[in-house]
């Protein structure tokens, strides 16, 4: 009776590496695609490290600008939209943050140290 357990589970064995898996297959290479970005000509973020609650952002268009910051676990924390250069950032405890910056099309990913 072991014969047969142990020829039935070598049969097994054998056939799961013998018979080749299918998958579909393709000639062609995947095409991903690239999420590119405009950036943000003479973008410009100080003071980085953040000391007094205010950030200034300013950029060579100095247009309206759209800003969502995210802690380091990606939650977001707080979004607003910019006029001038100045932003507050009071709210926010210390630590390390994602700056998310849209001028126009233009797009630009910062970090963001807030003590």
């Amino acid at each position: 009776m072991k014969q047969k357990y142990l020829l039935v589970f070598f049969l097994i064995g054998f056939l799961a590496f013998a018979i080749p898996a299918s998958a579909q297959q393709t000639d062609r290479e995947p095409q991903f695609q690239q999420h590119t970005e405009t950036p943000i000509e003479g973008l410009s973020i100080y003071p980085n490290p953040v000391t007094g609650g205010k950030v200034y952002i300013s950029s060579a268009k100095n247009q309206d600008k759209i800003i969502e910051i995210y802690n380091v676990l990606g939650k977001s924390v707080y979004k607003t939209r910019i006029r001038g250069r100045e932003m507050d950032v009071s709210t926010l405890s210390p630590g390390i943050y994602i700056l998310k910056i849209q001028e126009g099309t233009a797009r630009a990913t910062r970090k963001l140290v807030v003590k």
